[in-house]
């Protein structure tokens, strides 16, 4: 039973109807009726008129059926073609079940076996089983074709995999970002730059990474900071300028699910809220939302990151790319020509004055971190210029500026981001982050405190009671010379001096403390022994300093103030080292 007419048989069945009434009439008009049919069918066959090209050649027999099915009315509808119709999911082929298993099982394989392969390894399987038949290549090609025509998610599923079917066959859903307010979402994601960068630490190129917060509704990126990997300050950073440059905080932030992002500074929420455990987010009235991992689509900053490496990073001359494919030609193996024209372009921004066909006086313009940021916002200022895909009738910018702004107030922010931990109080102070940070509030209590720091500033910490009492803000111990008055120079010998004497106070206050719960013979002893003259003073083994520095650096500035004519200050001023930390 035909469950649908394709338009091309009622097409058919029309001209049959035409070509029966034509048939009529020549019939009518002629005295002999037998050659009067085939002189009819004669001229239909030889001639190329419109209903010729629907219906092709007849007979005198398609003429007298096609009347008896009409059995004198008008109705076209019994003309109609009655050919079979596959369904959907159906398809004729001379294919057996088991020459199907065979071709489908190769095909299907996660090792992505090519058409042309699977049907020689399906053809020879056959002959070893005997068969004698076996069916053309051409059967086999169009059978696949059909299978992944009309099975094309189990087909992707076979041999891609999982990822490819949700990334090319699944529907994915549409939001409207114009039902979104300026600030109500951020998107933040990191990305690893595809050009060179200085290495503020090392002077030597490397990658670094861009950690960017995108407002969703006028896609401006809003906030980004740069740092050497992808961690808790550098994100911190980002959100912090991210907030600053909106003067809001935003309602929602819509970010990657990595591990950096997932950290406790962010997201903890222990329940704790009266020693101050609450994630950044928390404390500041933020939702967060975590992207669902390798899904792209998801988060509209990548849409983002991939203009600007089109539009801003394949323009710099320390441009590498993201991966071998998409590497510049000056980068491919044994590419002289490239090589040298990149060496002659790259050379100009950092050095133009050189011989630019001079190859020993070039050196490539690589930017600096500091460089990198003022060209980026260079890049944004123009991005920004552009329709946003949100508000097509409004720039980026104009969308950006009709916002509205809560007058943010830095230092309150500042005090909102400081990280809190509980420590103990040890001997040497509070250990945090390998380093000892003490101040002489802490002498003499060991039990935890809360303790509350800058991530952009770990020189000093604030320390704070259980309850939320501020005890006092505890600076970073420095480490002394081992033996700074026979080795040390006059900084490391006073700073001995005066960790001793810190030392003698403290010891001093616990025993003046004490003298109330001792008699007083025993005070007398012990004030007797505090009176008693040193053995051991603090001064140097002979006139002469012997002076040990940690670097360069630290030699530089001693001789420059004690020693300006020392010919080594002159060697050292024509060093890279120096170059890079004072020029």
């Amino acid at each position: 039973m035909i469950e649908f007419t394709p338009e091309k048989s009622k097409k058919i069945a029309l001209a049959r109807l035409d070509l029966l009434n034509q048939w009529k009439e020549f019939r009518r008009k002629s005295n002999n009726k037998l050659q009067a049919d085939y002189d009819f069918v004669n001229l239909h066959n030889t001639s190329n008129s419109h209903l010729f090209q629907i219906i092709g050649k007849i007979s005198r027999g398609s003429l007298h059926r096609w009347n008896t099915i009409l059995n004198g009315t008008e109705d076209y509808t019994k003309l109609i073609p009655q050919y079979k119709y596959a369904k959907v999911d159906e398809y004729r082929t001379i294919l057996t079940d088991e020459e199907i298993k065979i071709f489908m099982g190769l095909l299907l394989h996660p090792n992505k076996i090519c058409i042309g392969k699977a049907i020689a390894l399906t053809k020879y399987k056959l002959q070893q089983q005997g068969q004698s038949f076996i069916p053309t290549d051409a059967t086999f090609r169009r059978y696949a074709n059909w299978f992944k025509n009309n099975n094309y998610d189990k087909w992707v599923l076979a041999r891609d995999g999982e990822k490819v079917l949700s990334d090319k066959v699944e529907p994915y859903i549409k939001r409207d970002a114009s039902l979104l307010e300026v600030g109500d979402i951020l998107v933040a994601d990191g990305h690893v730059l595809n050009f060179n960068v200085i290495n503020p630490f090392t002077g030597k190129p490397t990658r670094a990474t861009l950690v960017g917060f995108l407002d969703w509704k006028s896609t401006a990126l809003v906030g980004y900071e740069i740092m050497l990997e992808e961690n808790t300050q550098c994100i911190a950073s980002a959100l912090r300028n991210s907030i600053i440059n909106l003067d809001m905080i935003p309602k929602i932030v819509y970010q990657d699910n990595g591990r950096a992002f997932r950290a406790k500074y962010f997201t903890d929420d222990s329940g704790f809220t009266e020693l101050g455990f609450q994630g950044l987010y928390s404390k500041l009235g933020i939702e967060t939302v975590f992207a669902r991992p390798y899904n792209a689509r998801a988060k509209v900053i990548e849409r983002f990151f991939k203009e600007f490496q089109e539009g801003f990073e394949k323009l710099l001359p320390s441009y590498i790319g993201s991966n071998i494919q998409n590497k510049p030609a000056y980068m491919m193996r044994n590419e002289k020509l490239h090589k040298n024209l990149h060496k002659r372009i790259a050379s100009r921004g950092r050095n133009a004055s050189a011989d630019p066909f001079n190859a020993s006086n070039q050196e490539e313009f690589i930017p600096t971190i500091e460089e990198t940021i003022k060209m980026i916002d260079m890049w944004l200022n123009f991005k920004n210029s552009q329709p946003c895909p949100n508000s097509p009738d409004k720039t980026i910018a104009k969308v950006l500026e009709e916002r509205k702004r809560q007058n943010i107030d830095i230092n309150q922010l500042d005090d909102l981001m400081l990280a809190t931990e509980i420590k103990t109080i040890q001997r040497n102070g509070i250990r945090f982050l390998n380093c000892d940070y003490f101040d002489e509030r802490l002498y003499g209590f060991k039990s935890k405190v809360l303790i509350k720091y800058n991530l952009f500033d770990l020189t000093s910490i604030k320390v704070f009671t259980t309850k939320g009492e501020y005890l006092c803000t505890a600076q970073r111990v420095t480490e002394t010379h081992p033996m700074a008055r026979i080795l040390g120079d006059v900084k490391d010998f006073e700073d001995y001096k005066q960790k001793i004497v810190k030392q003698r106070q403290l010891r001093k206050k616990t025993i003046n403390s004490v003298k109330q719960y001792l008699s007083n013979e025993e005070v007398r002893f012990i004030e007797q022994k505090m009176n008693e003259p040193k053995a051991v003073e603090f001064k140097p083994r002979s006139n002469t300093l012997q002076t040990l520095f940690k670097n360069n650096s630290e030699k530089y500035e001693y001789l420059i103030i004690n020693d300006p004519n020392n010919s080594w200050i002159a060697e050292f001023k024509q060093t890279k080292e120096y170059r890079l930390l004072y020029e």
